[in-house]
């Protein structure tokens, strides 16, 4: 059974007017040792959730505006929003948001009397922003237009891209900032729409940016992106990036290792502006996440999570929780667009293979009957820069693991996808969840009012290879755990429990529901 829309109807949820109100007993377990022996006891506590129900006008600033993943999300929304259709060699097609796990996915809210599931649109759990009211624009280091943008990408269908132009060929990226020594050498000639200055200067020249776009376009609420190339790791040294106030006092200094993606989150922050970093890089030094929590200003990453590695976070999550052994993970990869180029470069290399090792960790360690403390299954990702397949990457992973009686089993995986259409509705999620945990606040009983989220928006997770969480808390890198947060929170959010799969009502002969 399926249905657009629902109400709630519970003593404990109100629909007021500006506000959804929800009285919600949030069940969880306390795990200590006393005595030598482990001691696990059920904890119940009240929580309020109060969401408002205005949805704003959104601005969405990519930065990155002009690459293949900007051009293809505009150009896409734009498809959508005008309702173009196209022709291919396979017949005619409309735009559509497949991808997007809050415009196209459903979720079970119950059962009817027969005992039918219910789903509806995750979309419609809470007041989410439509894309199609997205408005858009950004900054990139090359000035091509965004219709030339597209082109160059081949991403879009021909009779696609053809109808798009006249649309595309008025936007332009602003200047954004360029450093040569945190991207590939290949990068340079591309780079001839950038910022000049001190680094104090292109700070504040990037808050104006967000000032005056979100005046010009008359948006409510703005959300920066980070949707280009990535760089190599910046050094995390006391004096320069390892508090907030060092942090702004290097970037006045003018400190050479202060990234441009760095520049770009504390201009954010400074103006309470959500920034999402949608690659690699360790834009967030611990300066940097000090002064998001000092301004109570959102930030989350990092690194798209798309193909490969959202696949590889469920094999591995299902082969440990069925008592498989991993012992051996070897993921490959070969694309041709610009981001492959700017990958061929060592250090940039770098910081994706940082992203993409990591995936597995939370889900080893979660398992020690099968890993002893200090084991971990052999892990290697490779990335192959291969011109003329453009944004057509290949990807092949082969999962070697151990089984009964000291057997082996091997999968083979080969993933052919088009980059930038699996990335685009990320995008899009991203900045629609981003906006819309912005308007829920909660009151717990150890609080006398309600209180945001926490900046870092460990929310995000299913959507990012290396979620950021805040201190001290655990990294979850298993999917459906992921998508088990945003889904209960937000049910939450309207009184309703988590799906919990047990279906006790139909596995007893007495009727009690």
């Amino acid at each position: 059974m399926y249905a657009e829309e629902f109400i709630v109807e519970s003593p404990n949820v109100s629909y007021e007017e500006k506000h959804i109100v929800s009285k919600y007993n949030y069940q969880t377990t306390k795990v200590g040792i006393e005595n030598d022996r482990v001691v696990v006891r059920p904890v119940n506590s009240e929580v309020i959730f109060r969401t408002d129900r205005t949805v704003p006008k959104l601005g969405v600033l990519l930065v990155g505006l002009g690459g293949n993943n900007g051009s293809t999300i505009v150009a896409s929304v734009l498809a959508n929003r005008e309702g173009i259709s196209w022709e291919t060699k396979e017949g005619p097609k409309t735009p559509n948001y497949y991808g997007s796990v809050t415009q196209s996915s459903t979720i079970k809210i119950g059962s009817d009397e027969n005992g039918d599931d219910f789903h509806v649109p995750l979309k419609s759990l809470l007041p989410m922003v439509h894309p199609n009211d997205i408005e858009f624009g950004g900054w990139d280091i090359n000035g091509a237009n965004l219709a030339d943008a597209m082109e160059r990408a081949k991403v879009l269908d021909y009779d696609l891209q053809r109808q798009l132009k006249p649309f595309l060929k008025d936007i332009v990226p602003m200047p954004s900032v360029y450093d040569q020594d945190f991207v590939a050498a290949n990068q340079a000639d591309r780079a001839n729409n950038v910022l000049v200055g001190t680094k104090q200067e292109l700070l504040e020249k990037l808050r104006r940016d967000i000032r005056e776009f979100k005046i010009q376009r008359g948006v409510d609420t703005v959300i920066v992106l980070w949707t280009a190339n990535t760089e190599r790791f910046a050094e995390i040294r006391a004096g320069l990036n390892d508090t907030a106030d060092n942090l702004l006092a290097a970037i006045e200094r003018g400190e050479s290792e202060i990234s441009p993606s760095t520049l770009f989150a504390v201009a954010c922050i400074l103006e309470n502006t959500p920034y999402l970093n949608g690659s690699p890089q360790n834009t967030f030094v611990p300066g940097c996440i000090e002064l998001a929590e000092r301004h109570r200003s959102f930030i989350g990453g990092d690194d798209f999570k798309s193909g490969q590695t959202k696949m590889k976070s469920v094999m591995v999550d299902w082969l440990i929780s069925a008592g498989i052994k991993p012992t051996s993970i070897v993921s490959y990869n070969h694309l041709g667009n610009n981001d492959g180029k700017n990958l061929s470069a060592p250090q940039t290399f770098r910081s994706k293979e940082i992203s993409k090792s990591s995936v597995v960790d939370d889900m080893v360690a979660a398992n020690p009957i099968l890993y002893k403390p200090s084991e971990h299954p052999d892990h290697v990702v490779v990335i192959k820069y291969v011109p003329y397949v453009g944004d057509s990457k290949r990807a092949l992973d082969e999962y070697t693991s151990e089984i009964f009686m000291h057997g082996h089993n091997t999968v083979v995986m080969h993933n052919t996808c088009e980059d930038s259409l699996l990335a685009a509705p990320i995008i899009l999620d991203l900045v629609i969840l981003a906006e819309l945990v912005g308007r829920i606040q909660i009151k717990t009983e150890a609080s006398e009012d309600f209180e945001p989220f926490h900046p870092v928006l460990s929310i995000l997770s299913y959507l990012l290879k290396a979620p950021l969480v805040q201190r001290d808390t655990p990294v979850v890198n298993a999917l459906f755990k992921q998508r088990s947060c945003i889904e209960n929170i937000f049910k939450a959010c309207v009184g309703l429990p988590p799906e919990n799969s047990m279906l006790l009502e139909h596995k007893v002969r007495t009727k009690f529901l």
